[in-house]
């Protein structure tokens, strides 16, 4: 829906499905409903999520077409994708496969390009259109800084080949889409820090070159032009998990010209670790209530001296009895519109501050909630899908109009 701060929707990776077919008709069950709800007099947008398998089937010309008829029939419109998991993304076993095939691959770029494709087909006219993907790799992948950093240059050479197509579609159709690169724990770049410094180091440098050769552009306008194209994915649960500082980030975003395409509403976990060891224990075994096999749920931990990072919860619930550690902040997607979990808590106040600043700032045009983990969280927090979206979509909108 069109707020006066941007463009809010849900991302359907929410609803299993991973053929066209399948994920249509849990649209086509479940969109309506929603809508009806928070957005009864007005259009909303889709945040689309579609898998490889269901990318190749969608860009056929009769499935586009019924697609479009069905969105003009429902009032509903695509502005932003997540072209993030590449594969399955329900009832398997995801875990670090979600970065699989990473920006060192040919499959990645293909689909990529692909979902732009598409994407340019949905978008209303006038409308910027983005779709979030990952942050190149995963770091726990690679076993030295060489293979990192000849990783990091081959995935920087295939983001150049997505941002020719994004720049031939401008030129031609006048159409502005970008590509939002979103950082997390163990992705190779897993903070906002580490995404400046590729987009400064890395990108620019590159990208000024290729546009010149490719396009005559000069300097200034492809520097331009490559950061209206490559943008950051801000999911608020990713950089809460880190211990960034919001304020900072977003104020050194604006002062270098980089761009947030689109912000991702999500909290995750978080709690104290009491000293006395029977409270210790008891949060301990609280956040293993949470170990379940299908996502990665990375835990970073503060200590006086920084942060300790493990790859998943299990690798932190092994070390639970490691004194440096003095508070727990785990991957796990849970109900935005909840701040108290009995003994944990949640990274709510993260998505208040940082939505606080898009009401002062307007950094972005798209706003989209993510919780992607409804059919695994603990069964006394699993409540009817629908209800859910709805309550966590009124929940953003009240944030944003306080």
């Amino acid at each position: 829906m069109d707020l006066s701060t941007g463009h809010l929707t849900y991302c359907t990776n929410i609803h299993a499905g991973e053929s066209w077919p399948d994920h249509f008709a849990a649209l086509q069950k479940n969109f309506p409903v929603i809508k009806s709800a928070v957005s009864p007099d007005a259009p909303m947008g889709i945040g689309l999520r579609l898998s490889n398998l269901a990318s190749l089937e969608l860009i056929k010309k009769e499935n586009i077409q019924v697609f479009q008829q069905w969105l003009q029939e429902n009032d509903g419109y695509v502005f932003t994708m997540n072209g993030f998991p590449y594969g399955g993304f329900h009832h398997t076993r995801v875990k670090d496969q979600v970065h699989a095939p990473d920006w060192t691959s040919n499959k990645r770029v293909d689909y990529t390009i692909r979902l732009f494709l598409i994407l340019k087909e949905l978008l209303p006219k006038g409308m910027d259109g983005g779709i979030s993907t990952s942050p190149l790799s995963y770091k726990p992948w690679f076993s030295s800084e060489s293979e990192r950093a000849r990783t990091m240059e081959t995935a920087t050479k295939n983001i150049l080949t997505v941002l020719e197509t994004l720049v031939q579609l401008r030129l031609q159709e006048d159409i502005i889409m970008h590509l939002d690169l979103e950082p997390e724990p163990d992705g190779l770049m897993e903070t906002g820090q580490e995404f400046i410094d590729w987009y400064e180091k890395h990108l620019i440098p590159q990208a000024l070159i290729f546009l010149a050769n490719k396009f005559a552009l000069p300097d200034a306008d492809a520097e331009k032009w490559l950061k209206e194209h490559i943008c950051l994915c801000y999911d608020v649960c990713h950089f809460a998990i880190g211990y960034e500082t919001h304020q900072e980030m977003i104020d050194t975003l604006r002062r270098k010209g980089i761009k947030v395409g689109k912000i991702q509403i999500s909290a995750a976990l978080k709690a104290l670790l009491a000293t006395e060891p029977a409270e210790r224990k008891a949060i301990i075994e609280t956040f293993t209530n949470f170990n379940e096999p299908t996502y990665l749920h990375q835990v970073v931990a503060r200590t006086d001296k920084g942060v300790l990072r493990y790859k998943d919860l299990p690798e932190a619930l092994s070390d639970k009895d490691n004194p440096k550690a003095q508070e727990w902040r785990a991957h796990f997607h849970v109900p935005i519109f909840v701040e108290e979990l009995g003994l944990l808590q949640t990274t709510q106040a993260d998505i208040v501050e940082v939505l606080g600043m898009q009401k002062k700032l307007g950094f972005t045009n798209h706003l989209e909630t993510e919780t992607y983990t409804w059919e695994v969280l603990p069964d006394e927090l699993k409540l009817p899908l629908n209800p859910s979206i709805i309550r966590e979509l009124n929940w953003v909108k009240e944030q944003l109009e306080k």
